[in-house]
């Protein structure tokens, strides 16, 4: 595999430490043929234990439910990389710029082509957190806006995506799963993306504040806030099902963003943390989303861009058992 920037954003940081948990995901939807979604490969290093990979795919194609079927658990060596960045289990494998497998009703084959201006991987924490692993935990999106093509197959039915399909890909790293959580990825055209992940920490003091939101909004390849760190005592977030919010002004720009996912198109996973503690998650590929941004100009708010994602809003809720 070529080296380039979107492979070494991708590539396996975990080094066989215990009580690590890395994931890999992408998710998309397609508007034309009217589906979306997520392929999630995660690597767990228990404190106590042998390493193990793991995850699932999910296809969303209202009205039908959704469905979703698991991979693994298979051994990972801490010595190597394996097939590729993202250790392969039977039946799956994510190989940039491919996902493929074969599990279960589903089979997929799909490729990404980054979608531009998007450009450069975004980065919803600021890159020395990611870089010096100082948080609990890290998400940045290495391909925060692309044109996704191939096809899912459900029971040997082929359904192949438009040239409308559009996602990314993310890749997180740390000690485990948040307390809470909210996840939001917005495609807002032309490779302009909003990424939000709103969690509070497990750790001791910190799970009992309120969900710190780290957002990112890319508009014609500028990215706001730039202070990532400093922006996120200004913002506020709500989480709930089915629906939740985040809003906040930093300086002249203010922003309000409101999601809700549908109640029959949203799956529920569960989750391991590397301490063996148990998390669930709500998550839909086909969500909607309302999003504000103002600007204040002569001593008035006035609506700088507006856009309203009906069943395009990639977007979760994590709690705790």
């Amino acid at each position: 595999m070529t080296t380039t920037p979107t492979s070494r954003a991708l590539a396996r940081r975990w080094r066989g430490q215990p009580g690590r948990l890395e994931v890999w995901y992408a998710t998309w939807s397609d508007p034309r043929v009217g589906a979306g979604g997520w392929v999630h490969h995660e690597l767990v290093a228990p404190r106590e234990g042998a390493a193990y990979v793991h995850g699932w795919t999910a296809l969303f194609r209202p009205p039908a439910p959704p469905l979703l079927e698991r991979f693994g658990p298979a051994p990972v060596d801490a010595d190597g990389p394996g097939d590729g960045p993202v250790p392969a289990t039977e039946g799956a494998s994510l190989v940039p710029p491919r996902l493929r497998g074969a599990l279960g009703r589903l089979a997929w084959e799909l490729e990404w082509t980054p979608a531009e201006p998007a450009g450069a991987t975004l980065w919803t924490f600021p890159s020395w957190a990611w870089d010096r692993e100082v948080l609990p935990g890290a998400q940045i999106v290495p391909v925060p806006s692309a044109a996704f093509f191939g096809a899912v197959t459900v029971d040997g039915e082929r359904l192949a995506l438009s040239p409308a399909a559009r996602g990314a890909v993310a890749h997180i790293y740390g000690h485990g799963n948040a307390e809470r959580w909210g996840w939001l990825h917005a495609e807002l055209g032309d490779g302009d993306v909003l990424e939000v992940v709103a969690a509070t920490s497990r750790r001791t003091v910190l799970d009992r504040l309120p969900p710190a939101p780290f957002l990112q909004l890319r508009l014609g390849g500028r990215d706001w806030p730039r202070r990532r760190l400093a922006a996120v005592p200004l913002l506020r977030a709500e989480l709930g099902l089915p629906r939740w919010r985040v809003a906040g002004t930093v300086g002249r720009w203010r922003l309000g963003v409101e999601v809700e996912l549908p109640e029959h198109q949203t799956v529920s996973v569960s989750y391991t943390d590397p301490d063996g503690a148990g998390a669930t998650c709500a998550n839909s590929e086909v969500a909607d989303a309302e999003i504000v941004l103002e600007h204040r100009r002569g001593g008035r708010w006035r609506t700088a861009r507006s856009w309203s994602l009906e069943g395009t809003a990639h977007a979760e809720i994590g709690t705790r058992p």
